[in-house]
C-alpha cells in the first residue's frame, strides 16, 4: 500500500483525535482550506483506505468476557475461514498473522459459564480450523485510538482513562442512535435525527451524554501502512509475576503501543506495536522491551491483514483479498500452462 502524501496524514491524525471534527477545525488543524480536508477524506473513504466509526463500549450489553484465540488452518483454507470469523458479531478484532498460527482474533462473549465453551465449539466446527489456541483476557491497560500520533511529535500521547458503561445506562433509542453510526461514525446528527424521527438537538444531546458516559467511541480506522507505518507486530511478553504491573506500566506509556493487555495463562502481557519500519521495531524489542527488569521472554507474531477492529470490519480487507485470489489464481494458470506444454 502506498503511503499517504503529508497532508493526507494529517488530516488522518486529526481524525483519529477526533473523528467527527468538523471540517473547519480540521482545516485549521492542518493548515489547508475547508475544501481540500472534504474533497480528501472522501476520497479516503471512497478509496476504502478510511472509516470513522461509533463503537459501543464493551459492557453496554451486560457483562462480558474477552477471550483471545489463535487459530491454525488447513493449508488453503485461510482465507475461507476467516471470511466466516469475521461475518461473526462476537468476534470483535481479526487478522491473519504469521507464526504458527494463520488467525488471531478477539472474541467477546457473555460471561455465562456456558457461553463460551458454547463459542469455542462452534467457531472449531469451520471447516478448515486444525489447530486452536485461546486464553482469557484479564485486564486491559491500553487501547490507543490516537496511535498515528507518534507520526507529528515525539510525546506519549495520554489515553483517557477508561468509564464503566453498563446496560441501565443506555436506551432504545440509544442504541437506535449508535448502530446508525456503526459504520458511517460522521453521519450527521440532522441525518440521524431525520432517520428516527427526533429533534436534531436530541440527538446530539444523547450522543455526546454516550460519549462523556464512556458507553461510545469514535474511531478512525486506517492501515498503518498507508501512514508510512509498516510494522504492525503481536507481542506476547513473559513476566515475571511481581514486575506485570510495573512493566505494563512501562510498556503502556510507550508511543509505539496500541494495545495492552494481561492475560490468564503464563503471566503474560499481550501487546500490538505499531512501528515505522523492521528496524525500529527490532530498536523497540531491543532498546525499550529486553532492558525493563521483569520482562522474561516474547514471541512474536506479524499481522499481515487486519480484518476487524472494534467489531468494525476494516474497509480495505475484501479489495486486498481479493487481490491475493486474483494473484494466486494468475498463479495456478500459469503454472497449469508450463505443465501443459
Amino acid at each position: 500500500m502506498k503511503p499517504l502524501d503529508e497532508l493526507s496524514r494529517r488530516i488522518v491524525v486529526a481524525l483519529q483525535q477526533d473523528g467527527r471534527a468538523s471540517w473547519t477545525s480540521i482545516a485549521a488543524r492542518c493548515d489547508t482550506s475547508v475544501p481540500t480536508v472534504s474533497r480528501r477524506v472522501q476520497q479516503l473513504m471512497d478509496e476504502k483506505i478510511l472509516r470513522v466509526a461509533v463503537m459501543p463500549a464493551l459492557g453496554s450489553t451486560g457483562t462480558v468476557e474477552t477471550f483471545f484465540v489463535r487459530i491454525g488452518c488447513r493449508p488453503g483454507t485461510q482465507l475461507r475461514v476467516a471470511e466466516q470469523l469475521v461475518a461473526r458479531s462476537d468476534v470483535r478484532w481479526a487478522a491473519l498473522v504469521t507464526g504458527r498460527y494463520d488467525i488471531a482474533l478477539e472474541v467477546v462473549v457473555g460471561s455465562g459459564p456456558t457461553r463460551y465453551p458454547r463459542t469455542m465449539l462452534e467457531l472449531q466446527r469451520i471447516d478448515g480450523v486444525e489447530r486452536w489456541y485461546s486464553d482469557l483476557l484479564l485486564h486491559v491497560y491500553k487501547v490507543s485510538h490516537q496511535w498515528s500520533r507518534q507520526l507529528l511529535d515525539e510525546s506519549a500521547v495520554p489515553e483517557p482513562e477508561p468509564k464503566l458503561c453498563s446496560p441501565e445506562h443506555l436506551d432504545e433509542v440509544d442504541w437506535a442512535i449508535l448502530d446508525l453510526l456503526h459504520d458511517d461514525g460522521r453521519a450527521s446528527f440532522k441525518t440521524v435525527a431525520k432517520a428516527l424521527d427526533l429533534n436534531e438537538s436530541t440527538v446530539r444531546r444523547r450522543f455526546e451524554r454516550m460519549v462523556a458516559d464512556g458507553c461510545a467511541t469514535v474511531s478512525t480506522i486506517v492501515p498503518a501502512p498507508a501512514l508510512g507505518l509498516e510494522a504492525e507486530t503481536l507481542l506476547t511478553v513473559s513476566v515475571a509475576p511481581a514486575k506485570l504491573d510495573e512493566v505494563a506500566g512501562a510498556l503502556a506509556r510507550h508511543r509505539s503501543v496500541r494495545y495492552l493487555g494481561a492475560t490468564l495463562d503464563g503471566n503474560s502481557l499481550l501487546c500490538e506495536v505499531i512501528a515505522d519500519s523492521t528496524r525500529g521495531l527490532f530498536e523497540f524489542t531491543t532498546a525499550s522491551l529486553a532492558k525493563l527488569e521483569g520482562v522474561v521472554g516474547w514471541n512474536a507474531s506479524v499481522e499481515l491483514l487486519t480484518m476487524k477492529r472494534g467489531f468494525v470490519e476494516t474497509p480495505w480487507w475484501r479489495g486486498q483479498l481479493a487481490d491475493y485470489r486474483s494473484d494466486s489464481a494468475d498463479e495456478l494458470a500459469a503454472l497449469s500452462h508450463l505443465i501443459s506444454n
